[in-house]
């Protein structure tokens, strides 16, 4: 009897010594494949930003600067690229109403107001683009300041946040990208969903 005991704990434990190594084992695989999972869609956000990083868009610059004309760009690149690759602005350009930091998009119109315009000319509405709306909708990379504010529940700060929010990190790739803006939850892009494009 004293045999069939120590033969049971001797099988006992290794069996949970096997049970647990199996456990073990799921549970790095598990880890492995999330891990796996998560570079793979880190490297496919990547490529898809490089992607449209480098779309060649074509941009219309008129006004104070040395040549105006239509010229090229890429998606990464900003109004101060332009007015450098127009060769630079000129003596009778307003740079104070000039936003220099702001991306650039596909079918862009720019113009640069001079001095004497000063006070007469808002910068943001010099830059139009082939459209802010879309079969009523409002493109929320090309929405002006005040189409962005006749969204429900989008008033002055929450539009200006959406135009920053794209100024620093490119256009949106999909409406539910709006709920990245602080103070834009899920009750409020519900609201807005219909109302809304990236297109």
């Amino acid at each position: 009897m004293g045999v069939l005991f120590c033969v049971f704990c001797v099988i006992s434990f290794y069996s949970f010594d096997y049970f647990r190594d199996q456990s073990t084992t799921q549970q790095q695989d598990d880890w492995l494949l999330q891990e796996q999972q998560t570079a793979e869609k880190k490297e496919a956000e990547k490529n898809e930003a490089g992607e449209l990083n480098n779309q060649v868009l074509m941009i219309d610059l008129k006004g104070a600067v040395q040549k105006p004309g239509v010229y090229t760009a890429i998606a990464s690149e900003r109004v101060i690229d332009l007015v450098d690759r127009a060769g630079g602005l000129t003596d009778e350009a307003d740079e104070k109403q000039i936003n220099f930091a702001m991306h650039v998009e596909d079918e862009m119109v720019i113009y640069i107001p001079t001095k004497a315009e000063e006070g007469h000319v808002d910068f943001s509405t010099n830059i139009t683009t082939a459209g802010g709306s879309d079969g009523g909708k409002v493109n929320i990379n090309k929405g002006s300041q005040e189409e962005l504010e006749t969204l429900p529940g989008i008033g002055p700060s929450k539009a200006s946040a959406i135009i920053e929010y794209r100024e620093k990190n490119g256009p949106f790739k999909a409406i539910e990208d709006l709920m990245s803006i602080s103070g834009i939850g899920e009750k409020t892009f519900e609201k807005l969903k219909a109302e809304i494009t990236v297109k």
